[in-house]
């Protein structure tokens, strides 16, 4: 994937530096980001897990069938990685793709996840595809309100994906929004 950038963000490939993987494990190891992953996933315990962790999404990559892939979402003013985005192919592994995003607590509510989400959205619907979906758990708000933030449309609630009841929202690329990239929740 190039190199992304929204007027606040840049959207980039992780790496193994002592920067990347301690961004990651702040991000990975905190229970109130974790707990809202599809599927579950356990918070990351340590330095060294969070390395080999980011060490097997660095050398998947190039194997993944573009747009698919996983990416650092790094503030542009001081450099620090402040989440990751991840699309990939949702079961039965087939056809639909799913956006995901996960950001650290202390930069929650700031807009950046609809932010760099819409800038890799654009790049997304370069290649042949219809739509991507986004899944939230019912009760996780923060999510919910990012799809819509993005354009996301609700489609329905399902409990065929990671054997859990999710809602399901779905984008397609005449419903991104035009202008320029979204920035901040205006309240």
């Amino acid at each position: 994937m190039p190199l992304l950038t929204t007027d606040r963000l840049i959207v980039r490939d992780w790496t193994t530096s002592d920067s990347d993987v301690q961004a990651a494990l702040a991000l990975y190891g905190r229970p109130e980001v974790t707990e809202w992953l599809t599927p579950v996933v356990a918070n990351v315990a340590d330095l060294a897990t969070m390395r080999a962790v980011v060490h097997a999404w660095i050398e998947s990559q190039p194997n993944l069938v573009p747009p698919t892939g996983r990416w650092a979402m790094q503030r542009r003013s001081d450099d620090v990685v402040v989440g990751g985005l991840v699309l990939r192919m949702l079961p039965p592994y087939d056809h639909d793709l799913e956006l995901i995003w996960q950001l650290h607590p202390e930069v929650w509510g700031h807009g950046y996840a609809a932010e760099a989400a819409t800038a890799l959205l654009r790049w997304a619907f370069t290649f042949d595809i219809d739509a991507v979906f986004g899944l939230a758990l019912p009760d996780n708000t923060r999510a919910i309100a990012t799809a819509e933030r993005i354009g996301m449309e609700w489609v329905g609630e399902t409990t065929k994906y990671y054997d859990t009841s999710l809602q399901v929202y779905r984008i397609r690329q005449g419903d991104l929004p035009s202008g320029p990239t979204p920035g901040p929740p205006q309240d």
